[in-house]
């Protein structure tokens, strides 16, 4: 049994995961790989060729970096449990007139809670994933946290708000103080230089086309009866068009909206109750304060103080801005200094104290401040 204890990682068969197996198992940890089936693309009616972890490549290149290193690799199958915490999730919110964030939500419930019942499972001491971000433990509360990683254009800490303290207090992330081409240079130099030649997937992992629409058509059963042409107002209500259903638009989106109005149009309000599209000019989507529900908190159990001062960011690679944050009970009020642009219900916020995770929350709802 090795000093350092046993892990579990989490191996997509990409270069972040595999060098983070390479990495503990150098440094003399007890590696299990394990690489997570989670969703069968071509099921769902998709044209495009299934890509990232999910394709049969990407689970043959997490086994041949287990084999050629000498530690045990297992797949397994978790669809079923993806399905359930993600894609429904994801349709629901869509149908609810929200923003969904799948990416918060498979980190949250797949890649800790079902790695960790694994984990039990292979009597492993802990779980490591390939995500930019640091692991700190609050010296004055004994709290675990995340923080930013060092590479700004690859930090991940915003998609691992919503792990628990449980999940947290056995987590390991290598990859947090390096940068994405040291991360490279350890492939090649380790004899791993295929890794560095795999392009990398922006896209949502279920929808590789990008096509949200198309896949809420597919999935969502008798949608055509659900979602019915309606209308595109304005703020003060005044009909300007007519929009093919309001699941099929975001808060923010300007292009696909097929009205043409003499000035750059974007969707500011979606009105599920009367099937209403709000649109106005770029200024109309800017809001200083919202609502935040459903918050999971890591560096401290509550917010320290009344207007505690933070750095709040609504959304992934959102550089954040500074705000005032008070606590009530599960909700979190937030009062921006400046007006933040297009502020989504159902999309997360995530504030920080520094580099460091102070927790985060759904977005309920955003507003003016008078």
């Amino acid at each position: 049994m090795s000093k350092h204890g046993r892990v579990l990682v989490a191996m997509s068969g990409g270069i972040d995961s595999s060098v983070t197996a390479l990495m503990l198992h150098e440094q003399g940890y007890e590696v299990i790989g394990m690489t997570m089936k989670t969703w069968d693309y071509q099921s769902s009616g998709g044209s495009s060729k299934e890509t990232g972890c999910c394709s049969l490549d990407s689970i043959n290149d997490a086994r041949n970096m287990a084999v050629s290193l000498g530690f045990p690799h297992y797949i397994i199958d978790i669809r079923e449990e993806f399905g359930d915490s993600v894609i429904d999730y994801f349709t629901d919110e869509y149908m609810a007139g929200r923003t969904p964030n799948p990416c918060v939500m498979c980190n949250t419930h797949i890649k800790w809670d079902a790695l960790l019942r694994r984990a039990d499972q292979l009597g492993c001491d802990f779980i490591a994933t390939g995500h930019y971000a640091k692991m700190n433990q609050n010296q004055d509360n004994g709290r675990f946290f995340v923080s930013k990683g060092v590479d700004v254009l690859k930090d991940q800490s915003y998609v691992l708000w919503g792990i628990s303290q449980q999940s947290l207090s056995r987590t390991i992330l290598p990859l947090g103080g390096l940068h994405k081409t040291e991360i490279r240079e350890i492939a090649t130099q380790k004899g791993f230089d295929e890794l560095t030649k795999k392009s990398e997937s922006y896209e949502i992992c279920f929808i590789p086309d990008n096509d949200y629409r198309s896949f809420l058509d597919r999935r969502v059963p008798d949608i055509a009866s659900k979602v019915k042409e309606g209308n595109f107002v304005t703020e003060e209500g005044e009909l300007i068009g007519k929009h093919r259903g309001y699941p099929y638009y975001t808060i923010g989106q300007r292009k696909g909206l097929g009205i043409a109005l003499g000035y750059p149009a974007y969707v500011v309000e979606i009105r599920k109750d009367s099937n209403e599209v709000v649109i106005g000019d770029e200024s109309k989507l800017h809001r200083n304060g919202m609502t935040l529900n459903k918050l999971n908190m890591q560096k401290y159990d509550l917010i320290p103080t009344k207007n505690f001062v933070s750095n709040t960011q609504v959304r992934h690679h959102d550089p954040g801005t500074d705000c005032l944050i008070t606590q009530q009970d599960d909700n979190l009020f937030v009062k921006f200094d400046v007006g933040v642009k297009s502020i989504a219900p159902g999309q997360a916020a995530v504030f920080y104290e520094g580099d460091d995770v102070i927790g985060g929350g759904w977005i309920l709802n955003s507003f003016m401040y008078d």
